[in-house]
């Protein structure tokens, strides 16, 4: 499946029936990531990578080719966590990705976007445009 297909298959969707489990699952096997806002603040992430992150008034999410960069310190002020988080380009394991979660804008609650190639869906709320959400692949990750 291709990020194109998926977000054509998701787009019209309504609010909390954005992804099915079997979607879910076939954008896993095509390495495809779909990212969309859900209530007032939150990122979700559903396929190759399967997370949600906190994103109240918006978010920037950054993703290296193995999964969401996280802070693994026990400590939230971790020096080695914000310097980390500070690059824009590059980490060990390869390039990041930035993936924005961007509250109220367009008329949506949220729209999300992308440093890299993504496919856009909308999500509806009682008829409503609530989310423009992406479909990403991530062999564009590496």
């Amino acid at each position: 499946m291709k990020k194109e297909e998926l977000a054509t298959i998701l787009n019209g969707r309504e609010y909390i029936e954005e992804v099915t489990s079997e979607e879910s699952r076939k954008a896993k096997d095509s390495g495809l990531v779909v990212v969309f806002g859900a209530s007032d603040d939150l990122c979700e992430f559903r396929g190759a990578i399967d997370d949600e992150i906190g994103a109240w008034n918006g978010t920037i999410v950054k993703i290296t080719k193995d999964g969401i960069l996280a802070n693994r310190c026990d400590d939230e002020d971790c020096t080695y966590f914000r310097k980390i988080e500070s690059l824009t380009t590059k980490f060990d394991s390869g390039p990041i990705v930035q993936v924005n979660a961007i509250w109220d804008r367009d008329g949506y609650s949220w729209v999300i976007e992308s440093n890299i190639p993504y496919a856009t869906f909308d999500i509806m709320e009682n008829g409503e445009k609530f989310c423009r959400g992406i479909v990403f692949d991530m062999a564009d990750v590496t």
